[in-house]
């Protein structure tokens, strides 16, 4: 498990994969469910060889901030390392920036956002 003070990472859509999990972190990652608050969910055309093949899509979620609190984005909460969190921002491609929020669990946790509407 994670040796660092805990970091999480919020995953609504590739990362919560088995086969992409283990072929960026080497492991399966333990999680639970919980969602983004404040945030919408659209679909954007991946155009990278290595994601397209690894997630098996070439569509991926991408979520934005609304700031509507009505608006929810369900996904998974997973511990995580640092070393994990550099892994997860090599997979990310340029249409993704990573952040910090706070999930509807009250949990902090990094998640990949919209880079365009960051």
């Amino acid at each position: 498990m994670a040796e660092d003070a805990d970091l999480w990472l919020f995953s609504y859509g590739t990362l919560r994969q088995p086969e992409v999990q283990t072929a960026n972190f080497g492991r399966l990652l333990e999680g639970r469910v919980d969602a983004l608050v404040g945030f919408a969910l659209s679909w954007i055309e991946i155009t990278d060889a290595e994601v397209v093949a690894l997630s098996g899509s070439d569509r991926h979620p991408l979520v934005t901030a609304t700031g509507n609190l009505a608006d929810t984005v369900e996904g998974m909460v997973f511990r995580v390392t640092e070393a994990e969190i550099a892994a997860a921002d090599a997979y990310e491609v340029d249409d993704y920036v990573r952040l910090e929020t706070v999930l509807a669990s009250g949990v902090t946790a990094f998640v990949y956002v919209n880079r365009a509407a960051a």
